[in-house]
């Protein structure tokens, strides 16, 4: 009897202490907000108190989907105090006195807002009530007071940290997202690139696109009572995009220099794997987007030292113009085809060496698969002038909510430097998906326009929507 007293006591011994190794994960994480079951401490303002703590940011070489730029690494943060939700259009417009979104309703975030109007949103809410403003704005130089303690956008660090809220896996919650959890393109959730044609291996299965945002406090929280940090809108963070330090680093405040800044988290029209905890989406600081928005962030602990930036890219049309489009189907063909004739710019269609399948079904997969492994498809023809092109309209149909692999191969065979990128897609309901980020990270020194998506072949607004566009980047014929 005592042995089996003796068994069955070692048996739930091992039992607790693998648990506990799986909540602990020390080589993983270390410090924070303790297991989330308790209710979150707040401020006056209601922001959470994020405990700081050591953490392995980015993601493991495994995981799928990931970055080149999420590399795993050491990150330790301070105390901070981060909002439970986005900044909604009623917060937002009750300082401003504007409101910029494309979906209207008090209690939807805000998006279509720059990088720009970001900061100058949280000076003017700490000075509306009576707090330190954190930057200082000198045309497009900006610098951090790191001492101050009004509201600010959260660097990557602290904005990776309280999204994980103690995990390492790609989300943060138990199971992958689904649509009924997180607001995203819910056809494609996380997983189903290679799954599309038979689902039964999937975690989970596709479910509603609502083709907007939501209500900033949808859905529930993480184990840190922070909403929406999966989809919605993504949300503006410091720091310029640029390659991860791979040494051991304390409070990160990003690169040094660059021309991009990021947003994480994903938005409302973006495939699930655009929502993971590790990815990383970027644009220019003066872009806007109707999926990306922000959350403000306090200090929590003394911190010291300014943080100083210069300004980033311009898009400057005019000069001669380039249309460069892949097109599969006919739908973005037509589109390049249309502006050429309201530019009269020259056309150039890339043709590949190995063209993809005619098979629908066939192409599905095949692009998936490149995009998996960033394969560069070799381009057949050639453009043997392309310095004297000051402004390249660039063409494409969203693939699995990005770019297709022939566009990599031409933005990485050709130097765009300082050459202005005016980019348009034929989708099938996802809009630009996280292309533009693609795109920017593909050519950092070329600035880029606001673009153009046509649904499918465009109808018969194709002509008119086609002139506005242009019209609105001062392209005229």
């Amino acid at each position: 009897m005592k042995k089996i007293f003796g068994i069955f006591l070692t048996l739930i011994l091992c039992i607790l202490c693998f648990a506990g190794c799986g909540q602990n994960a020390p080589d993983e994480w270390i410090g924070g907000n303790g297991d989330g079951d308790a209710p979150p401490v707040t401020n006056a303002q209601g922001m959470v108190k994020i405990n700081g703590g050591t953490f392995s940011m980015g993601s493991s070489e495994s995981e799928e989907w990931r970055g080149d730029d999420e590399t795993k690494h050491t990150v330790t943060v301070s105390d901070f105090y981060i909002s439970p939700y986005e900044v909604s259009q009623a917060e937002y417009t009750s300082v401003m006195n504007s409101n910029p979104s494309n979906f209207k309703g008090e209690n939807l975030p805000v998006e279509n807002i720059s990088w720009y109007d970001a900061l100058r949103y949280c000076n003017a809410r700490s000075e509306a009530e009576n707090i330190t403003p954190v930057y200082t704005i000198e045309g497009e130089n900006v610098t951090w007071n790191r001492q101050a303690d009004g509201y600010r956008l959260p660097t990557e660090a602290e904005w990776e940290f309280a999204c994980r809220a103690g995990t390492y896996t790609p989300f943060n919650t138990e199971k992958v997202p689904g649509a009924d959890t997180c607001n995203f393109y819910g056809h494609y959730p996380y997983g189903i690139e290679d799954n599309y044609f038979n689902q039964g291996a999937l975690e989970t299965k596709p479910g509603l696109y609502r083709q907007t945002t939501v209500a900033v406090n949808s859905f529930s929280p993480n184990k840190w009572g922070l909403y929406n940090m999966h989809g919605n809108v993504g949300e503006w963070c410091w720091d310029y995009y640029g390659e991860y330090s791979t040494e051991e680093q304390t409070d990160p405040t990003g690169a040094s220099t660059g021309t991009l800044r990021v947003n994480r988290g994903g938005g409302w029209n973006d495939f699930g794997k655009h929502t993971r905890s590790a990815y990383r989406a970027s644009l220019a600081a003066t872009s806007v987007s109707f999926a990306v928005g922000l959350r403000l962030v306090r200090n929590g602990s003394a911190v010291v030292g300014n943080v100083v930036t210069g300004g980033g890219l311009h898009a400057a049309t005019g000069g001669k113009i380039l249309i460069v489009y892949f097109s599969w189907g006919g739908n973005t063909r037509g589109v390049a085809r249309e502006i050429q004739r309201q530019t009269g710019a020259y056309l150039f269609e890339i043709e590949l060496v190995k063209p993809y399948s005619t098979n629908y079904n066939t192409v599905l997969d095949q692009a998936q698969r490149d995009q998996k492994a960033q394969a560069r498809p070799e381009i057949k023809n050639k453009i043997d002038n392309i310095e004297e092109y000051d402004t390249v309209i660039l063409g494409y149909p969203n693939w699995w909510a990005s770019i297709p692999m022939p566009i990599a191969s031409f933005l990485e065979e050709y130097d765009l430097s300082g050459k202005t990128i005016m980019p348009f897609c034929s989708h099938g309901g996802g809009r630009f998906g996280q292309s533009l980020t693609a795109i920017a990270k593909l050519a950092p020194n070329s600035p880029l326009t606001e673009g153009l998506s046509i649904h499918y072949s465009g109808g018969s607004s194709l002509s008119s929507d086609v002139a506005g566009w242009l019209a609105r980047n001062g392209v005229t014929q």
